[in-house]
């Protein structure tokens, strides 16, 4: 693969933000609330097997996806939700934090790429966390603006568009999210394996493969 790019576009939670320590704090703030402690990988285990499933059913708002996978997951889990906090995901979202690699891996790809993101989020949600960033992203195109979620090829459909005939890197930590769908695209995709997981037996392989951002830029030499 040649490593000649003009713009690098990342999967946001998962890749720029461990959204997994976000949603495990907020569960386990609720269940404390409740006088109860729920097991770290309890809560990924349940969170990974409902939230596509609740994407899978139909577009709507991905507020609206956390609030539902919410519920199921604390149901999987004995955790009762009252009504009057059933967003308790939703509102911690923004307070969701980068790896601790990100903004430098970030500051150093900016001076010679074009960055974007490509997330499964509402605008809004996005917006609030760009906060978290040290630069700017030039593209940033979302599961609001194209009315799907990733695995669906919409966000790299119209990133396509957007870029314009740029040469495009899409960069991302999800296999299932990011990587299959960017290889039947054929866009180049580099693979974020920050979980050091195995492609699908017979699947598609990512053009690069990279523990974490800090590896990436160093690929890429920046």
């Amino acid at each position: 693969m040649s490593l000649s790019f003009d713009l690098i576009t990342f999967d946001c939670f998962g890749t720029l933000i461990d959204w997994e320590q976000g949603i495990v704090a907020a569960f386990q703030r609720e269940a404390a609330r409740a006088g109860k402690a729920i097991d770290r990988a309890a809560i990924i285990a349940a969170y990974h097997s409902e939230e596509p499933a609740v994407e899978f059913e139909s577009y709507r708002p991905y507020r609206d996806v956390l609030t539902k996978t919410a519920r199921r997951v604390a149901a999987r889990l004995g955790l009762e939700i009252a009504p009057e906090r059933a967003a308790f995901l939703v509102e911690s979202l923004p307070d969701w934090q980068p790896f601790a690699d990100t903004n430098a891996a970030l500051e150093r790809l900016v001076k010679r790429y074009r960055l974007g993101i490509l997330s499964n989020v509402d605008d809004d949600l996005l917006e609030a966390t760009r906060k978290h960033f040290s630069v700017r992203f030039d593209l940033i195109i979302t599961a609001e603006q194209v009315g799907s979620y990733k695995p669906a090829h919409g966000h790299f459909v119209e990133a396509q568009w957007r870029a314009a005939g740029a040469r495009w890197l899409h960069a991302a930590q999800s296999y299932f999210h990011d990587v299959v769908p960017a290889r039947a695209l054929e866009i180049p995709v580099a693979w974020v394996n920050r979980k050091h997981e195995k492609p699908d037996a017979g699947g598609p392989l990512p053009d690069m493969e990279v523990r974490n951002l800090a590896e990436l830029a160093d690929r890429l030499g920046v």
